[in-house]
């Protein structure tokens, strides 16, 4: 019996969660286990009602696969496999999903759906600012399980420094500068399911928003600007109009203006906003000033005579407490997509009352435990991944129900672009959560050239220049930098020092998606599985096209890990004499499950005729090209 790795690092997860405790409490597991007894139980009122049979429980290799790639995006490593299949334990499945969750994993899987769901990019289109201290806090929430409400919250309402840890969720708006309208669409189709793009322009003829009730929602964020920069305006207009305008002095006046003033934000919103110049509904006029009004939930209202400055805290605190259960319906709709394979209904950004739903009961019980959870995101798909109904063995069928789950056992879907990623480089190089989590790159960049590394960081520049209020002061703090600069050009402190920063991580890299550049390169292999463009929300694709058949055929596949005999996966062959146990092994670490006897007979056929070592890469080459490997059961 091998060592029980699963065990052992469940008791160092659970010392260290001892040892340091949330902020916000999380739900014991008494209560998990409970809110997944009562899903189940709505679950089979549903299979009554509709005089459905109970599918069965899936097998443990199909069941050990499943909870990796939902709950931390990857398959599982050959020990992790191996361990597992030979653990002897009644309840050995719900141990591994809390070691699954306490996982560092688990928030490199999160960050990746969150960096889709909101568009996160390391640049914002068009322009070289980096967003990295926006992605950064947006990862770190994940990894602190941030209450999805407070994250809400933080996202709409925060004003201040970029580069600030606190105030870095400025970044939600940010990234969007120059259209604050389609970023407010946005916000209401990511959080409240409330598709109002069409409203921009004129009122909506596929639902229910007109165009002056989607401006009335808009002055809630409207007068957003980045932080007062009277300072620093007149020295860059002379470095940019004049002479200087290729010189070293411009450039760092560049990384002030567009990397620590473009990365700020002021301005709480207004409350009010003037009609477009092509209004053209009767009700109003072009260049009318309309208040602050939300369109349904506990109306909020602000005044259309003078400006306020607490516009995005009201529209904050109104999305998240103020429309009765739509809020928690949505996130928990969206949670039971990505733990299930299929939300309750679809697409999940069209909001449907949980009373219209196909099973009101359950619908209405999802919300509830969001609400019972504190929006605890990791407690919520706890409970889901406890339940009966994730156990379910897979159902290849299309579901009974039209536009939602029938709770009949998942169906069958493709991996994304990231949880391939991320199982290829658990082949290749092994557990790719043993490093040390990322790090927030805040080295100051000149003409893409590392500066003052060890002695200025970009948080450091961005709170000195953000509190300079005067030309005078400016000018003096400015010419002290660049001396800063030229010294520590000459002395050589600037490249000799980066080893002290964190490491920005190249395409090829071996690590996780989430810490690889966002987009992806279009020559990435995750670009051309599907990977979201970050242009628009959720915009990943699963579909095929001949560019992925090539990638594992000639790419990634056949040079890291085929043809790699330093490869992780064949660790787990060394020292084995038999050829059988060799084979079991291969499927063990690559499909998470031993062969069929057919298999078996076939795969020795192939080492008997190619000799050991070919074999076992043939068989390697043939398991990860296979429909199994790529598809989650």
């Amino acid at each position: 019996m091998m060592r029980n790795v699963l065990h052992a690092a469940i008791a160092g997860m659970l010392a260290c969660a001892a040892a340091c405790p949330a902020a916000q409490p999380s739900p014991d597991a008494a209560a998990i286990k409970q809110a997944a007894a009562r899903i189940d139980g709505q679950v089979a009122a549903f299979y009554r009602n509709r005089k459905l049979p109970v599918p069965p429980a899936t097998d443990d290799a199909t069941f050990l696969r499943r909870a990796f790639l939902v709950a931390i995006g990857r398959i599982p490593t050959s020990e992790e496999s191996l361990a597992f299949i030979e653990i002897q334990d009644p309840e050995k499945r719900g141990r591994l999903v809390e070691y699954l969750l306490n996982s560092p994993g688990y928030s490199s899987h999160m960050g990746n759906w969150v960096f889709d769901l909101l568009r996160v990019v390391d640049h914002r289109p068009g322009s070289s600012v980096s967003h990295q201290p926006y992605r950064h806090w947006v990862r770190k929430a994940m990894a602190d399980n941030m209450p999805w409400d407070e994250f809400t919250r933080r996202l709409i309402a925060t004003s201040g420094d970029g580069w600030n840890t606190e105030t870095a969720a400025v970044g939600y708006y940010t990234r969007d500068r120059g259209m604050p309208l389609d970023n407010l669409s946005n916000t209401m189709r990511v959080f409240l399911a409330a598709r109002m793009e069409c409203a921009q322009c004129h009122d909506d003829p596929f639902g229910t928003t007109e165009r002056h009730d989607f401006y009335q929602l808009a002055a809630f964020t409207h007068g957003q600007e980045s932080m007062p920069q009277n300072a620093m305006r007149k020295l860059f207009a002379e470095l940019r109009d004049g002479e200087r305008a290729n010189t070293e002095e411009y450039a760092v006046a560049r990384v002030i203006m567009d990397g620590v003033y473009g990365l700020s934000l002021d301005g709480g919103g207004a409350g009010r906003i003037p009609l477009p110049s092509d209004y053209q509904y009767r009700d109003a006029s072009p260049g009318d000033v309309v208040g602050g009004r939300t369109p349904f939930g506990k109306t909020v209202r602000m005044s259309d005579k003078e400006d306020a400055d607490d516009g995005r805290e009201k529209l904050a605190a109104w999305i998240t407490g103020r429309t009765a259960d739509r809020f928690p319906s949505v996130i928990a709709n969206r949670m039971w997509k990505r733990v299930m394979g299929r939300a309750l209904y679809e697409p999940v950004d069209d909001y449907v009352d949980p009373s219209k739903t196909h099973h009101p009961p359950l619908a209405a019980l999802l919300g509830e435990l969001m609400v019972e959870f504190n929006y605890d995101l990791r407690a919520f798909q706890h409970a889901l991944l406890l339940t009966r109904t994730f156990e379910f063995a897979t159902n290849p069928n299309p579901s009974t129900v039209e536009g939602g789950d029938d709770f009949h056992g998942r169906k069958i879907q493709r991996l994304s672009a990231e949880q391939i990623w991320d199982s290829l480089i658990t082949l290749a190089a092994g557990d790719p959560d043993k490093g040390p989590a990322p790090q927030l790159d805040d080295t100051i960049y000149l003409n893409g050239r590392p500066v003052l590394a060890g002695r200025k960081s970009m948080t450091q520049l961005s709170s000195e220049v953000l509190a300079i209020k005067s030309d005078a002061a400016m000018r003096e703090y400015f010419s002290k930098l660049m001396d800063e600069i030229r010294q520590s050009g000459k002395a050589g402190g600037g490249d000799a020092m980066m080893a002290m920063k964190p490491a920005r991580h190249g395409g090829n890299a071996m690590v996780r998606a989430s810490e690889l550049p966002s987009p992806a390169p279009r020559d990435h292999l995750l670009y051309l599985f599907g990977a979201s463009d970050r242009e628009v929300v959720e915009a990943a694709s699963r579909e095929p096209n001949v560019g992925q058949v090539l990638s594992l055929m000639n790419g990634f596949v056949q040079q890291r890990l085929v043809n790699n005999p330093g490869a992780h996966l064949y660790r787990c062959i060394e020292g084995v004499e038999s050829d059988r146990e060799k084979i079991r092994r291969l499927y063990l670490t690559i499909l998470s499950r031993p062969p069929s006897d057919d298999e078996m007979s076939w795969m020795l056929e192939e080492i008997a005729t190619r000799g050991a070592a070919e074999g076992c890469r043939n068989i390697v080459s043939a398991l990860i090209m296979s429909s199994e490997f790529l598809f989650l059961q």
